[in-house]
């Protein structure tokens, strides 16, 4: 079986480790299977800092993967040191608001000479995962540079307009300021990684993973090429809720869809991605909502299972279920 699955970070990362249980798979590390999972991932919370081009969803995928995520924060190096961190805000380097620990900044040193090489990103990021063994094929979704931005009233000067890159709205600011809109820039004139578009065509499951819908998911499907391949293919699509009790399962999932218009709700969200069957631009053949909930999501079918991924177990049971309502065997 070929599975896809379409993720952000920390929720896609976890998720992962489900779908790799359920096909039979360690959910740390490489085994044996025959089983293939490609995870297109979301890389437009790229951004280059002092220097060094940070990828933060890839590096979260392939260090929860491979075993070497930080488990109580979500997101970077286990057992990381801060020294560079702290030397860097006795100069008064800019931006103090991204922490960058020490053993996270040996892979975008890694990264960011193999970019300045001239090696594209998909190159770079199989070559790290060389160390990680992830068991999971990690392709960024383009390899060309995409940022994120999000505009909002600027915090400094009243009644004026600013964009800033995702990750100072996100982390700086906690997503607390009003955004009027989010923007991919540079994905109108970007290309699919080698292998997105194939991995697509030949998926015998597509499952967009319980990421942020607007700058994970969407991000990912504003790449010319990705939501076309989507719509064509033969694998059943089906998509799991971010959004439980009409609250994001983690982070401010909240303020991006509000941002763009939809409703924070799994309804919305599912409605937010449309039918393949019944609309133009639509994607879902399938939608995964919180049990209890009752959801209507016309031309797409809905099941209600718990989505709760409090552990390895429970994730595999949900994407389980998610590769059962695409309409694969996973016995």
């Amino acid at each position: 079986m070929k599975v896809v699955v379409v993720v952000g970070g920390v929720g896609g990362a976890r998720f992962l480790l489900g779908i790799k249980a359920a096909l039979g798979l360690p959910p740390i590390g490489e085994g044996e299977s025959p089983h293939q999972v490609t995870a297109l991932v979301n890389t437009g919370d790229d951004v280059w800092l002092h220097g060094l081009r940070i990828c933060p969803d890839l590096d979260t995928c392939m260090y929860t993967l491979g075993g070497g995520i930080d488990t109580a924060r979500g997101w970077g190096h286990a057992g990381e040191t801060w020294t560079v961190k702290a030397e860097l805000e006795a100069y008064g380097a800019e931006p103090t608001w991204f922490g960058l620990g020490d053993k996270d900044i040996a892979t975008h040193l890694i990264r960011s000479r193999m970019l300045r090489a001239g090696y594209p990103l998909s190159a770079v990021t199989e070559a790290l995962c060389d160390r990680w063994r992830p068991g999971v094929r990690l392709l960024p979704m383009t390899d060309d540079r995409v940022e994120t931005h999000v505009v909002v009233d600027d915090p400094e000067d009243k009644g004026q307009r600013k964009a800033l890159h995702f990750q100072e709205w996100w982390v700086r600011y906690r997503a607390e300021l009003p955004a009027h809109s989010i923007v991919p820039v540079g994905a109108d004139e970007s290309t699919p990684s080698p292998g997105v578009v194939e991995a697509i065509e030949e998926a015998d499951a597509v499952l967009f993973a319980p990421s942020n819908p607007v700058v994970s998911i969407g991000t990912v499907l504003s790449v010319p090429g990705v939501r076309e391949a989507l719509r064509k293919t033969s694998a059943g699509i089906v998509g799991i809720s971010p959004i439980i009790g009409g609250k994001p399962l983690r982070g401010m999932a909240d303020a991006c869809l509000s941002a763009i218009g939809v409703e924070t709700s799994a309804e919305g969200v599912g409605r937010h991605y449309g039918s393949r069957q019944t609309s133009d631009d639509g994607l879902l053949d399938g939608w995964l909502v919180q049990s209890g909930e009752s959801v209507d999501v016309p031309g797409v079918a809905v099941r209600a299972v718990p989505l709760l991924m409090s552990d390895v177990d429970a994730t595999a049971k949900m994407a389980r279920a998610a590769l059962e309502l695409s309409g694969v065997d996973v016995d």
